[in-house]
Parts: C-alpha cells; sequence; structure tokens
C-alpha cells in the first residue's frame, strides 16, 4: 500500500510538470526567448523556494513551540510531582516517540489534575497552619484577627506532600491538646478561686477580672485566655486566697475556743448560741472549712464582738461565778467525801473579789485546777468508795434487823408482815458478811495508801481508823449481849427460886407494862407500848413496794459512825446485890435491853 505522503508529492509532481508543460506552450506561442523562459523558471522557482521556505519556517516555529509547550509542562509536572510527593509517571517515557501534539496530549490531563490537587493540598496546609496560628496565639495570649491568618504566600508550595501534611496535622493535634489542658486547667483554677472566695467571702468577679476579664467576662467574643500569665495570675491568686484563708482559719479558732469557755462560764443559753453554730462547727471538724462565708470578714468581726461583749459581762458575774465554780467544787468533794481547798473557801475568795488584791480570773482558773484534781482523786477513790456504800448499806440493814428483833408481835399475820419476814430473812445474811466487808475495805484501803503514801481520808478522818473503831464498837456490843444472856440466865434463876419460896409463878403480863423508855416504844398498840413497824410503800411505777426503816436515819452516809459513838459500855454487877432487889431490878431492866437478832 503506498503511503499517503508519497502519493501526494507524485500527484503534484504530476500537476506541476503539466503545469510546467502548458506555461513552457503558451511562453512559445508567445514568442519568448530561451533566456527569458530561464529567467522566468528561475523567478518561478525562487518563488516557488520562498513559500516552502516560509512554510518550513511556521512548521518549524510551531514545532518549537509545541516542544517548548511541552517542555514547559513537563517541568511543571516534574514540579507538582516533587512537590505532592507523587510517584513518578510511567507512561511518560513510552510517549515519548510520538508527535509532540500526542506528548501535550498525554501530559494536559495529568498537568490538569495535579494542579487541581496542589490546590487542595494549600487549601488543607492553610487550614492547617492557620488552626496552629490560632491555637498559638491563644497560648500566647495574642488577641488573633481574621487578617492575621494564614495566607497562600506563607505556605512552601515546594513542600506539599503528604508527609508534611502529617507533620502539620501531628504539630496541630499537640497544640489541641495542650490548649485543652490548659483550659482544664484554667477552670480547675477559676473553680477552685471561686470557692475560697466564697468561704471568704470577698468579691470573685474582682478576683479573677484583676488576673484577664475573660475569665468573667465574655461579653465582648472573647474566648477564655489560657496564656502563661493567665495560669500564673489565677495560681498566685489561689495563693494569696488560702494565705487568707489561713491566717483567717486560725483568728476564728481562737476566738471561737474563747467564745466557747465564756459560753461554759456564763451558761449562755441555746438560743444565744444559735447564731453561731456556723463558726462553731469549724473547732470540732478536722475537714477544711469549705461552707461559704464562714470565713468572712463579717463573720469574724460578728464572732469578737461577741467575745468582747461576753468578756464584758463575764467581769461584771465573775463574783457569781467563782462562787459557782466552788460550790461544784464542794459537791464534787461531797460525794466523793473530800476536804475541799480551804485556800478557795466561799468567805475567803469573796474578800480577795471585792478587796481587788487578786485577779478573778486567776482565782476561777484556780477553783478550775482543783476542781479537775478532785475529780482526779475521786476516781481513784472510787473502788474503795463503792466498798464503804455497800458496808453502810449493810449497816443500816442491821440496824433495821435489830429493831425488827425487839418487835414483839413481828410474827403477827398483819399487813405486810410476811414482806417484813423475807426482808429479815435477807438481811440476817447481809449483817453476817459485815466482818468479810470490813477486813477487805481495811486491807484495800492500806493498798491505796500504801501505793500513794498518803492516808485515805473520810470526810477529814482516815477510814482505816472509823473501821477499826468500828471494829471495836461492834465487839463492845457483842460483849454486852453476851453480859445480856448471862443476865438473862441469872434472872430466870432468880424467878426459879422466888416461886419455890412463895409457890406461884408471876403472870408475864407484868412485864409488859413496863415502859421502854431507852427506845420510845410501848407496851400496847394505843401509844402506850411498842407496836410493829408497819413498812410505807414508795410508788415508782412498779408494782413491787420499796420497804423503809422505820427509824428515820440522817445522814445516809455517816448516820452509823454517829450512832456508834452513842454506846454504852457500863456492865451490870448482880453479885452484890440480894436476889430479891436482883429480881426487881432485873424485872426493870429486862425491858429496856436490846435484842439480839441472834435469837430470832
Amino acid at each position: 500500500m503506498v503511503d499517503l505522503g508519497v502519493r501526494a508529492s507524485i500527484n503534484m509532481e504530476t500537476t506541476c510538470g503539466v503545469l510546467l508543460g502548458e506555461l513552457e506552450h503558451i511562453w512559445t506561442e508567445i514568442g519568448e526567448s530561451d533566456s527569458d523562459k530561464d529567467r522566468m523558471l528561475l523567478e518561478l522557482e525562487t518563488e516557488c523556494m520562498q513559500v516552502y521556505r516560509k512554510k518550513v519556517d511556521e512548521a518549524s516555529n510551531a514545532r518549537a513551540r509545541l516542544q517548548q509547550s511541552l517542555m514547559a509542562q513537563e517541568a511543571e509536572l516534574a514540579a507538582l510531582v516533587a512537590s505532592l510527593g507523587e510517584q513518578a509517571l510511567h507512561l511518560q517515557n513510552e510517549n515519548r516517540a510520538g508527535s509532540l501534539k500526542d506528548q501535550l496530549a498525554f501530559v494536559t490531563p495529568l498537568l490538569e489534575d495535579l494542579r487541581a490537587e496542589k490546590e487542595e493540598r494549600v487549601k488543607q496546609f492553610i487550614d492547617v497552619e492557620s488552626q496552629i496560628e490560632k491555637i498559638k496565639a491563644d497560648i500566647k495570649g495574642y488577641n488573633h484577627q481574621k487578617e492575621s491568618m494564614t495566607s497562600p504566600s506563607s505556605i512552601d508550595e515546594y513542600d506539599l506532600s503528604i508527609r508534611k501534611l502529617n507533620e502539620y496535622q501531628a504539630q496541630l493535634r499537640n497544640l489541641q491538646k495542650e490548649k485543652s489542658d490548659r483550659l482544664h486547667k484554667v477552670l480547675e483554677y477559676v473553680n477552685e478561686v471561686h470557692s475560697l472566695c466564697g468561704v471568704l467571702g470577698v468579691d470573685f468577679r474582682k478576683t479573677v477580672d484583676d488576673v484577664h476579664p475573660s475569665l468573667h467576662d465574655r461579653s465582648l467574643g472573647q474566648s477564655t485566655n489560657i496564656s502563661d500569665s493567665t495560669l500564673d495570675g489565677l495560681a498566685q491568686a489561689i495563693l494569696n486566697l488560702k494565705t487568707v484563708k489561713k491566717v483567717r482559719s486560725l483568728k476564728l479558732r481562737e476566738t471561737v475556743e474563747k467564745l466557747l469557755e465564756l459560753w461554759n462560764l456564763m451558761d449562755s443559753s441555746d438560743e444565744e448560741k444559735r447564731h453561731f453554730v456556723r463558726v462553731t462547727d469549724i473547732l470540732g471538724s478536722s475537714e477544711d472549712v469549705t461552707q461559704s462565708g464562714v470565713l468572712s470578714l463579717e463573720t469574724i468581726e460578728k464572732t469578737e464582738v461577741e467575745v468582747q461583749r461576753l468578756t464584758k459581762l463575764k467581769a461584771s458575774r465573775m463574783r457569781e461565778l467563782v462562787l459557782k465554780k466552788r460550790s461544784e467544787l464542794e459537791e464534787i468533794c461531797r460525794e466523793a467525801h473530800i476536804e475541799p481547798d480551804m485556800s478557795t473557801a466561799p468567805e475567803k475568795t469573796c474578800a480577795l473579789i471585792d478587796s481587788g488584791l487578786v485577779d478573778p480570773s486567776g482565782l476561777l482558773a484556780n477553783i478550775e485546777a482543783q476542781i479537775v484534781k478532785a475529780k482526779e482523786e475521786s476516781l481513784t477513790r472510787k473502788d474503795i468508795m463503792d466498798r464503804i456504800s455497800k458496808w453502810q448499806a449493810a449497816c443500816e440493814e442491821e440496824i433495821w434487823l435489830e429493831e425488827y428483833n425487839q418487835d414483839e408481835n413481828r410474827y403477827s399475820a398483819g399487813r405486810g408482815s410476811h414482806l417484813n419476814l423475807k426482808r429479815a430473812e435477807k438481811a440476817r445474811v447481809t449483817v453476817t458478811k459485815i466482818p468479810a466487808i470490813i477486813d477487805n475495805l481495811i486491807s484495800r484501803t492500806f493498798a491505796w495508801e500504801d501505793e500513794r503514801k498518803m492516808s485515805f481520808l473520810y470526810d477529814g478522818v482516815r477510814l482505816v481508823s472509823i473501821l477499826e473503831e468500828y471494829n471495836l464498837t461492834r465487839q463492845q456490843k457483842e460483849e454486852e449481849k453476851r453480859r445480856f444472856r448471862d443476865q438473862k440466865k441469872l434472872q430466870n434463876l432468880l424467878l426459879t427460886e422466888k416461886e419455890l419460896m412463895y409457890g406461884s409463878k408471876p403472870s408475864p403480863k407484868r412485864t409488859t407494862c413496863f415502859i421502854r423508855k431507852a427506845n420510845g416504844y410501848y407496851a400496847n398498840g394505843n401509844g402506850k407500848g411498842f407496836m410493829t413497824p408497819s413498812p410505807r410503800r414508795v410508788s415508782t411505777g412498779g408494782t413491787t413496794p420499796e420497804l423503809l426503816t422505820p427509824r428515820s436515819h440522817s445522814g445516809h452516809q455517816n448516820g452509823y459512825f454517829r450512832e456508834m459513838r452513842r454506846l454504852s459500855t457500863a456492865p451490870l454487877n448482880f453479885v452484890a446485890i440480894s436476889k430479891e432487889d436482883a429480881a426487881s431490878s432485873f424485872a426493870s431492866i429486862s425491858g429496856s435491853e436490846p435484842g439480839s437478832p441472834g435469837r430470832y
């Protein structure tokens, strides 16, 4: 198959040859000379040459422009590939053998795609860098505006690779995290400042405005400032507030301690204390003070004013307070049977206060120290005092039992007699334990005295002496009972002899008519004889009545000690008197001697 270019060339040559032949025929007919023909053929060749040259030049220029355009696009393509970090195009070398237009047709769409990708990549870089600059401005505390945003001219167009974009995005994430941390820290600081301002009663808005207005007022559209200066300002504000809080807390605690002391001294009412419940709670709490306004200047001043008022009132009532504390001391000593310190006796303290020689506060402190000492001593005496109470209760039962045994009608079926019988049985058991109680009490008292190198005093008298005196008195009573039994036997013997002499036995009714003046009781029930002591009932809300002794013993703790000192130890002598006198004397004695509890 003949090429189209060759065929066109053959047609052209044929056409030119025909035309040249026709031209020569015309020139012959015209009669042109050979020189003119040669000249005109030369001109014709020259004109043809110029036309070809012009076309060749135009074609050459067009080729040069295509080559230049292709080279520029390939250079731009290479620059874009290098800038975007794309991989080399594999088809580029394969199309080098094609025409320039084919090569341009291949490169142009690739170039357009890369240009679009570059624009998109530049936008990404601008967006990331603008965010980075904005966060940096926030961290540094600059007021960034729209005109300060990143512009395309600031972007490095020679490196728009994904790697570079990832680096920018990583930097952005780090800055975003730092911003979040700073914002969280600022909010923590602001909350702490708010809490401290609430406790101290300080203006929160003014405090944070001094650090930065954006922390409270956002009316200008300004975001919360998170710069280093703001964080440092908040930290310093918190430190200052904590210092003020510590100082005020110590001051308020001291004031509240004085207030509580004055309340205790003045016996203040609950209504007076109610207004200061919030401030008094801080003494009993080990946790940090968080109540709103509790450490405000107003609260502290109010508490100090109350302390000053009570202090003035205390000065005017100091005499009453001293006497009240002295009464408290005497009550403690009375319950513990301790002799109070006479250096602070009411007469002396009143005289000292009136004379102005001593400070009433010091005197009051002295009495309080004595109260503390008396309480401590009372605790050390508690075990012995409990045993003394047990012994005194046994002594009371012994006295009741003696009176009960003297009642000749105790076994009658009267009202409450069965209760008296039960009490008598228990009293006899209790009385048998008295010697053991005394021995145990003496041994414990000696141990107490040996341990503390001092005597155990009971209402100013050594307890061991009281117990020994009681043992001696008890022995004398037992001896007296033995003598009474011997005298009773002698009486029975004299009565028997008198019966043998006169032949009759005296009526037992005559012995009941004698007046028992020793105890104040009489024989009959009409006020002239002894009556069975009837128990009295004391209603305490229960069903079991409490039996009371027929005698009223004043001073439950010391009544028995007074009774012991009144006992008579003078014996009777029946040896030197005659039988008749002895009989008549014994008849009068038999009604006044105490009965033995062991006989019933």
